[in-house]
């Protein structure tokens, strides 16, 4: 059974599974932990797991199912989906542990960016020069206490016929330069199949 860090709205359903994980793109990621697909693993994050008394993955199996920020705090993600959907909700996991004095501790994201519809990931400069679709500042009260999970609720008419999404984050919650993720889901409504590897550009602008 798939692991949920928030509440799903209601009407609406879990769509993470139409992510096509072939295509997943993400920049300035450390390699020294899991990649672009670790964010939509179905299961519960490793860190919930230890902190709920529960037996960690194996060495094997690896421990660090998250991702973190390299060279800076921002990330740069590219979700490609195999159909079109409405995207109603993201459900952000971060999951850093408690700040010690002589680590550089991981944040959790603050300010991100969302754009739709674009054929490939965006550079972080070509990013800051295209408006974009809706721009998230998450608190600390944003956060569930419990699960590490920020339910952020999308401008729903600006994400009817998505079939792709870039989200830019450009900071943490602090004065760290590192910024943690452990999960991502997508909620929201199906829509048509598209043939894989035919993503196109819909529109020049915003809203289009």
């Amino acid at each position: 059974m798939a692991w949920f860090g928030s509440s799903l709205p209601k009407s609406y359903k879990d769509v993470t599974d139409q992510v096509d994980i072939k295509g997943l793109d993400l920049l300035n990621s450390d390699n020294n932990h899991g990649n672009a697909r670790t964010l939509f693993d179905s299961s519960k994050p490793t860190a919930l797991k230890i902190l709920d008394g529960e037996n960690p993955p194996t060495e094997e199996e690896g421990l660090e199912d998250w991702i973190e920020s390299d060279t800076d705090e921002q990330l740069m993600l590219f979700i490609p989906f195999q159909s079109t959907l409405k995207i109603h909700t993201l459900h952000i996991t971060s999951l850093p542990p408690k700040k010690t004095a002589e680590e550089d501790t991981p944040m959790r994201p603050r300010k991100i960016q969302i754009y739709t519809n674009r054929a490939h990931i965006l550079g972080f400069e070509e990013a800051e020069d295209i408006p974009a679709i809706q721009a998230i500042e998450l608190n600390e009260t944003d956060w569930d206490g419990d699960t590490g999970t920020a339910k952020i609720e999308l401008r729903f008419v600006k994400f009817q016929n998505v079939s792709s999404l870039v989200l830019f984050v450009i900071d943490g919650d602090g004065d760290g330069e590192k910024v943690r993720i452990d999960r991502l889901k997508i909620i929201g409504e199906t829509g048509e199949k598209r043939e894989l590897g035919k993503l196109e550009k819909i529109g020049d602008e915003p809203g289009e």
